[in-house]
Order: C-alpha cells, then structure tokens, then sequence
C-alpha cells in the first residue's frame, strides 16, 4: 500500500477521520447494516477503526478510506469493518422475564398447538449467551417430553463473535446468571486446576447452527417457519422505517401462533405487523 504503511511500533497520533470521509463510512455503514452513525459517534468510530489500521498496516483515516472506496479494498475489508462498528453486550440469562415467559406460557402453548420439532431463532446472537440460554431452556422443556424437540439457529452480522460463540468456552463468571441447576446440567468446568473457564456441555452445543446473517438483506435463508424468534437490543441501532422493514421480514419467518421477543427498550408501535402483545415486549403472530 505505498506510502501508507505503517513503520513496526509506529502509533497513530493525532490523526482523525474528516468530515468527509466520516460521511462515506456513515452512510456505508448504514446502508449495510442499517446502523445508525452519527457525528456524536465520530470518537467511537475512530477508536474502534485503529485496529483496522493497525491490522492492514495503513498509516491514516484518509489512506484506510482511500484503500476502501477507491483502492477495491472494500470487499476483502468489509466484514472487518462491520465486525470493528457493531456493538455486541449480551449476558446469560438476559432480561430474564423473557425467559420465564417461554418456559410458562410459550413453550407449553406451542405444544398445545401441536408444534414438536420447535424452532428458535436468535437473530443477534453475538457471543452466544443467548442461543446458549434459549438451549437451556428449551433442553429442559423437552427432557420429559419424548415427543418433543428443538432446534436452534444462531446468526449474526459479527463473524468476530461468532467464533466465540461456537466454542462456547467462557470465563467462569459469565454464566454466574446460569441457575445453579441449569449450570450443573449443561456447563462444564474446567479440569485445569486454576483454569477459570467453563464450557456448554456438546450435547447442548449440537442444538445450535450458527451462521453470518445481514437483518439488512432482503430475505432471510431461515429454511422453515420459526416457532420462537428472539431480537433483542438490535432494533435500537435502527432508524424506524429499517426497524419496519426487519420486523416485516421476521414475521415472515414466523409461523401463525409463533412468539417474538424484542428487547425491553424496544418498541414495534406504530408499524403494521401480524403481531399482537402477549406480554411486555412479546408479541404473537396471528
């Protein structure tokens, strides 16, 4: 890359992205992905770009962005660049209402129904506490039921979490959420004295298919109509007429009498959707 090579131990200093290259990125960004970038993100983005130079060995904001829109590195960067923007918080056991709500009343209706091969959908998996926690419970809810199974798909727009989330390997106290009868069945601690890492037995692992997924696309490779589709805390980082637009096409995936969860910020008000409230920030499709 020329003149824009990075000399080894050289430090980025003082170097910021322009007002008109933070504009390309922002606009790129959001056309992927649908993430909002705005100028109060401007500080953030370049915190979280620097790795990416440092990674390609390019020595400015305006040669990365050079190398990006001009050079053709856009294609061979761009998972890269998406994977340095998202934001990816998640925990075991998050927003635990949710969960209660499945095992009670979800779960036990869908079975009512006539479902037995339940499907799950975790659209925004990130590193896996999540898909792991659906697993849980999903695990229990059939373990006395020999009619019944699961399945669950994972996806994501970060292959950077993805990984971690495959592995399923975490620091002890990540899944210090985990009830403790849940944490004896299904993670595995250890056998390194010292060692302070637990792992998702592999009986619960094989439930779980993860996968690279754009909510922006314009269709959703999901194979079958989903029982359970969970997307939480996403729908915050898009403007309304993209959150319309994802919710339409997961309703699409959901089959009638099939449940929706969003997270507790969230809200689908105002959007004309086949969902009715059953609780807060879980929906029905009828």
């Amino acid at each position: 890359m020329g003149n824009a090579a990075i000399k080894e131990g050289q430090q980025l200093v003082g170097d910021h992205i322009s007002k008109r290259n933070f504009e390309k990125l922002a606009r790129f960004i959001y056309d992927y992905s649908g993430i909002k970038m705005p100028p109060t993100k401007l500080t953030m983005l370049e915190g979280r770009l620097r790795r990416r130079l440092r990674a390609t060995n390019i020595s400015s904001f305006d040669s990365y962005c050079d190398f990006l829109f001009d050079g053709g590195g856009l294609e061979q960067e761009v998972v890269h660049l998406i994977d340095a923007v998202t934001t990816n918080k998640t925990d075991f056991f998050r927003e635990a209402k949710h969960f209660e709500y499945l095992q009670t009343v979800a779960l036990p209706d869908l079975v009512k129904r006539g479902s037995r091969r339940l499907r799950a959908w975790s659209s925004a998996c990130s590193t896996g506490a999540e898909p792991y926690t659906l697993a849980m419970v999903l695990a229990d809810f059939v373990a006395d039921r020999s009619d019944v199974d699961y399945s669950i798909l994972a996806t994501d727009l970060s292959t950077d979490v993805l990984q971690v989330a495959k592995r399923g390997i975490y620091a002890d106290d990540v899944v210090a959420p985990v009830p403790t009868d849940l944490r004896r069945r299904y993670v595995m601690t250890a056998s390194q004295p010292g060692r302070r890492e637990v792992r998702i037995t592999p009986r619960l692992r094989s439930k779980i298919g993860f996968g690279r997924m754009n909510l922006m696309d314009k269709t959703y490779s999901v194979g079958d109509p989903m029982h359970i589709i969970f997307c939480r805390n996403v729908l915050i980082y898009f403007d309304k007429p993209t959150q319309a637009d994802v919710l339409g096409r997961l309703c699409d995936c959901l089959a009638p009498g099939g449940y929706m969860f969003i997270g507790h910020s969230e809200s689908i008000s105002g959007f004309d959707l086949p969902l009715k409230q059953v609780s807060n920030t879980v929906f029905q499709r009828y």
